[in-house]
């Protein structure tokens, strides 16, 4: 019976959250709005279960979660035992689950007003940004910096959170009306509130709630709070290349953390906790062994383990020199080719190129020899002596039977040869006297070597006059001496 009228009251109530018209919502908001957050956080990486707590100032009987765009409440629920407060579990996050959110109760006395909007962000969804600060993430009290949010990609929003738990200050948020990659967060002057870790992440503008992985955590820290410490070399603030050197800060007052920064880096600065309590209140920064990259001027600063991006004001600055000789040269960033490299480069090019023609030289020469079948001819010249042809008697015998010599020349002066010939020679009474030599000679049965022997208007005429009754005359011969030069 008991239980019959419990469920009739849930239903009493229920039917009047759900059937409230346009007038009643009117008048509703005489009730304190109740306050709204997410466990474990507002921005929740993908995956991760998620519950968002309602919480009254007074006690209530039902509680209803609104969805941004949505009309309907997303969620209902009765409490049990008119608590001041409800959760509504949203199961894993997605990017269907981001979005802004609100909370409302019913009481006996009436609706209360919808809370505050709660951001609900999905993170992890997209490939993370690089964050970095500048000049530096050491910053004095009442300096300025700017810190950089860069991606490899384009993207219209940019977001800057400080983590800090519920006190740290709301997420900073730039959008552009086109797409970039880079945003710059200015922030100053600095106060010692601006110290801690930030990270950024970057989203799209039609998804403002679904946003990328975190970039790696920036710490900024303030100085100016504590006294200034010392700080100094060992052995000297000159050493030579490849040697130890160590640089030791030393506070007055008790700190247990150092830092050591370098002027212009980027990098983080180093730090090292002191573990005695007892004075001197000192570390050491050791380095070894010192290259080029270690030259530069160097700050210290102190500060305390409980508060640890707040710092003391900087050391006086300490300048560390390295030097060294030629044979100790440090180890210097790419420039490119120097001049010496590129006398080196010209030398070897030259010595191939000459190289390469005398090889071009040598084979061209080869084939010459091997390919070509030399000829030559020669021609042997006879005197042009017109008295010759109709003279008679002892003098143009003796011009007949004297030896004719014709020299020929060899076109291929570095093979010997020897030549044979044998010249035959008939008579013309009317154009003279042709004779055809061919000599072949060659070791190589393939090459042959061709003469000809031109002999102009030889004749022979006899002594006595001729006779019918006497015997033929024997036939005139001329021989032709053949000499290789």
């Amino acid at each position: 019976m008991g239980g019959s009228v419990r469920t009739q009251t849930l239903t009493a109530l229920l039917c009047l959250g759900l059937c409230r018209g346009p007038w009643d919502q009117v008048q509703a908001g005489y009730l304190p709005k109740p306050s709204i957050r997410a466990d474990p956080s507002p921005n929740v990486t993908s995956g991760t279960r998620v519950t968002i707590w309602c919480q009254a100032s007074l006690q209530a009987d039902v509680y209803y979660l609104y969805k941004e765009g949505v009309s309907e409440p997303t969620s209902i629920e009765i409490s049990q035992d008119s608590s001041n407060k409800a959760s509504f579990s949203l199961g894993f996050m997605s990017p269907h689950n981001a979005g802004r959110y609100q909370c409302q109760y019913h009481s006996r006395n009436g609706w209360s007003q919808r809370s505050d909007l709660l951001p609900l962000v999905v993170t992890g969804v997209y490939s993370p940004p690089s964050l970095s600060a500048i000049p530096g993430p050491v910053v004095a009290s009442g300096g300025n910096v700017s810190l950089s949010c860069s991606s490899q990609h384009p993207w219209q929003t940019f977001h800057l959170l400080k983590e800090g738990g519920a006190d740290a200050p709301r997420p900073l948020e730039l959008k552009f009306p086109r797409e970039k990659r880079q945003a710059l967060f200015p922030v100053g002057p600095v106060s010692i509130s601006h110290g801690g870790t930030y990270r950024c992440y970057v989203s799209p503008a039609s998804y403002p709630y679904v946003w990328s992985l975190p970039s790696d955590p920036l710490h900024l820290q303030v100085t100016g709070l504590y006294r200034k410490p010392s700080l100094s070399a060992q052995p000297g603030p000159s050493v030579s290349w490849g040697e130890n050197v160590t640089l030791q800060c030393r506070s007055e007052i008790w700190l247990d953390t150092f830092y050591l920064s370098k002027e212009g880096s980027p990098a983080p600065p180093q730090h090292i906790r002191l573990q005695d309590t007892t004075a001197p209140y000192q570390v050491n920064f050791n380095m070894s062994p010192v290259t080029s990259d270690h030259e530069g001027t160097y700050r210290c600063y102190a500060s305390s383990s409980t508060s640890p991006y707040l710092l003391s004001h900087p050391s006086d600055p300490l300048e560390l020199l390295v030097s060294g000789g030629s044979e100790d040269a440090p180890v210097t960033p790419w420039r490119g080719p120097n001049r010496y490299l590129y006398v080196l480069i010209g030398a070897a090019g030259a010595f191939v190129l000459l190289l390469c023609l005398l090889v071009v030289l040598l084979v061209r020469r080869q084939c010459q020899g091997k390919g070509r079948k030399p000829a030559a001819a020669a021609t042997i010249p006879a005197p042009e002596d017109e008295g010759l042809r109709g003279s008679s008697g002892p003098a143009a015998t003796a011009a007949q039977d004297e030896n004719l010599y014709a020299v020929m020349k060899d076109t291929q002066a570095e093979e010997d040869r020897q030549l044979a010939s044998q010249a035959v020679v008939s008579e013309n009474s009317q154009d003279g006297t042709y004779a055809q030599i061919n000599s072949l000679v060659s070791e190589d049965p393939q090459d042959v070597t061709y003469a000809q022997l031109n002999c102009l208007t030889l004749r022979r005429v006899t002594s006595g006059p001729a006779s019918s009754q006497a015997e033929p005359p024997a036939e005139p011969s001329v021989y032709a001496s053949l000499a290789i030069r």
